[in-house]
């Protein structure tokens, strides 16, 4: 009886083996397992074999489970079943010898499906799913050891099954479909939750995906911020706007601000020794390198990493400069803000001042502010909060003026308008909108 237990036992753990084997190499990381394999690792090289032709795993790992399930139970209903009939009949129960037989077949098939149930699949697989890469490479050599030997089997299976398949209008050799971008955010978002992913690796990850979709008029400091430099101005002028502004390239510009003759680089400038109108024009000026507004990111990122341009001044459809962007710029489109020593005289454009208020600039994005204040904006519509509020108001504000509007569950008390553009405004939370 011990001897039959044992045989019982060990056909439950070959169950076990190839059901966890199943689950371990189809949870494996592709990618590793690629790398593995070029690097020699000779488990690796086996599973690969193996994972080449799906259909043939499939059916190797399907004909060894049914082989140990059908051994088992047809081993345990012929060892098993007469003992336990005896067994009643011992302690006097008054049923028919036949009925006895058919009725111990049953008990015996019930508890050895639990069994292999729970300790043949169940545990197996959630073992394989937590420990997919160490218990396929380490099931490897068995497998493909398996392979070979039932490979004559597999053959016909794989091709029933392939037959069965293109009855049912389905392609047995087409390929897996590629992982979509869509299913990459999913798991990142996932992840992050998870908190297997940290937040800010997220964030760049995603960044990355929203590159492309952005173009550079998004990323841009538009005209209205653009500190120029007029060609007509004397070096004394341009100093002082250098001084108190403290950037590194300036636009100069000709006739008007979008006619660029330059790109005054401030290195140069303080390098040239003998200053002079006619010799920072020709030591320190830069010619200029123009680019489409609608020029996507990912694409002005190669050209200037390829061209070497750190400043682009961006054109419109009519030939006007629409703004200014850098190397700088796109890096933050990518990874998020970065630290440069100007930003320490510069005031935030959102600034929290208590729970419910805070303090907006016109510039500020209106992404960003519905992100800062957690509530929901027509960000689709406006690319900024002054663009925002000007479609509140109905109108274009006039320079100096300062009024109060109301929409969306906000406050908005807007305290100044430098060139029709909204300057500083205070905004109170009244009502989030669900």
């Amino acid at each position: 009886m011990i001897g039959s237990i044992f045989l019982l036992v060990i056909l439950i753990l070959l169950n076990a083996v190839f059901a966890s084997a199943e689950i371990a190499v189809l949870s494996m990381n592709e990618a590793k397992l690629k790398l593995l394999t070029e690097q020699g690792n000779k488990k690796a090289i086996k599973l690969t074999k193996l994972t080449r032709q799906p259909a043939r795993f499939l059916a190797t790992i399907q004909v060894a489970i049914t082989l140990a399930g059908f051994l088992s139970s047809a081993f345990a209903a012929d060892y098993f079943a007469e003992p336990l009939v005896s067994m009643l009949l011992q302690a006097g129960i008054p049923v028919p010898v036949k009925v006895l037989n058919s009725l111990s077949v049953i008990v015996i098939t019930i508890l050895l499906s639990y069994f292999s149930l729970v300790f043949g699949e169940l545990v197996p697989k959630r073992i394989a799913m937590k420990k997919a890469e160490s218990l396929a490479l380490s099931l490897a050599g068995i497998l493909y050891t398996v392979s070979r030997v039932t490979a004559p089997l597999v053959s016909l299976l794989t091709v029933s099954t392939n037959g069965v398949l293109k009855l049912l209008g389905i392609n047995p050799e087409a390929t897996e479909e590629q992982v979509t971008e869509e299913e990459i955010r999913m798991m990142l978002s996932e992840g992050s939750q998870q908190g297997t992913i940290a937040k800010d690796e997220t964030e760049i990850i995603q960044n990355v995906f929203d590159f492309d979709d952005t173009s550079a008029e998004q990323i841009c400091t538009h005209r209205i911020d653009v500190l120029s430099l007029n060609y007509e101005d004397s070096l004394n002028t341009w100093e002082e706007l250098i001084f108190n502004s403290r950037h590194t390239y300036y636009p100069v510009y000709g006739k008007n601000t979008d006619n660029i003759v330059g790109i005054l680089n401030t290195r140069d400038y303080f390098r040239t020794s003998i200053k002079t109108k006619e010799s920072i024009l020709k030591n320190a000026l830069e010619t200029p390198w123009f680019v489409p507004e609608n020029r996507k990111a990912n694409v002005l990122f190669q050209e200037m990493k390829k061209s070497r341009h750190y400043f682009a001044v961006l054109i419109d459809e009519y030939g006007g400069m629409s703004g200014i962007i850098t190397l700088h710029d796109l890096m933050e489109a990518l990874v998020g803000d970065l630290y440069e020593e100007e930003d320490d005289l510069q005031r935030p454009e959102i600034l929290k001042t208590d729970e419910n208020t805070w303090n907006i600039l016109g510039s500020a994005s209106l992404d960003d502010v519905a992100k800062a204040l957690d509530i929901k904006l027509p960000v689709e519509r406006y690319d900024t909060y002054n663009g925002y509020v000007c479609d509140i108001i109905g109108r274009i504000p006039a320079s100096g003026e300062n009024f109060a509007c109301e929409a969306d569950g906000l406050m908005i008390q807007v305290h100044t308008i430098v060139n029709h553009c909204i300057g500083e405004s205070t905004v109170q939370v009244i009502q989030k909108e669900l």
